[in-house]
């Protein structure tokens, strides 16, 4: 595949995600809080992420590790911080929750291993076929220390939200609670947050289309679930903060 095909692929994918973001305005995705008993067949929650989130994973390492330029310094350390993220994500967050009977909607799985392999996909493919800016002085470059201050920020940020939210609960118990303290004084859904400015991070520390249609990605798909997520918070909890907003202190 040569570059140009790549980036019209990129810049397909870009567009979805646009349109995406537009429909998740009016469907809430059937998981979570959200869980609904009409979208057939479910799986263990557990098994669900785990399943999901180390597709991509796999699909960018192979994309990656078979690409045809050999890898520098630079580019291990971006493979490093992808896997660093889904490493977590797949094998260590999915096995904190405390409720081990919780199920998902298997097309909300599928769905899940498509949207990330085309995401592994894309950054392991450029990265280890088009990635030949990646020279060990781009780990020295104003976009690589931005980028990275931004991505261990946010990661900082959603793994701290996630630990609040893990620890509001006691093993067996499925109800739920208000979260307090940190950034949840200012809004509903500081684990999105974090996550969104972290592949904004990526998105600038790599400065390729692949990482960009990502972070495009990200927001589309964790803005609108943390408005859905504030307005249910809202419906539940009569004392629910009103100062809060979704995703973005002050603005969303």
């Amino acid at each position: 595949m040569d570059i140009s095909t790549f980036k019209f692929i990129a810049l397909g994918w870009i567009l979805l995600a646009i349109l995406t973001f537009i429909l998740l305005q009016f469907v809430v995705a059937p998981f979570g809080r959200h869980t609904r008993n009409d979208w057939g067949a479910t799986i263990s929650n557990n098994l669900g992420w785990m399943i999901m989130e180390s597709v991509s994973l796999i699909s960018f390492l192979f994309f990656f590790l078979n690409g045809s330029l050999d890898k520098t310094i630079t580019m291990w350390v971006l493979a490093a911080l992808w896997s660093a993220h889904y490493i977590n994500r797949s094998f260590i967050y999915p096995f904190r929750q405390k409720d081990k009977k919780k199920k998902m909607p298997m097309l909300i799985m599928f769905f899940a291993i498509i949207f990330n392999s085309m995401n592994g996909f894309l950054n392991g493919y450029f990265i280890g076929n088009f990635g030949d800016q990646y020279s060990n002085s781009w780990l020295l470059s104003i976009p690589f220390t931005i980028g990275l201050l931004l991505y261990i920020g946010g990661m900082f940020i959603n793994d701290k939200s996630d630990a609040i939210l893990l620890s509001l609960r006691k093993p067996g118990e499925k109800d739920y609670k208000i979260p307090q303290g940190f950034l949840f004084k200012y809004i509903s859904c500081p684990n999105h947050f974090g996550e969104i400015i972290e592949w904004t991070g990526f998105a600038i520390l790599s400065w390729n289309i692949a990482s960009l249609s990502f972070a495009i990605w990200t927001f589309a798909n964790l803005a609108p679930r943390s408005i859905a997520h504030h307005k249910w918070y809202k419906e539940k909890f009569a004392d629910y903060p009103k100062n809060r907003k979704a995703v973005i202190p002050r603005l969303l």
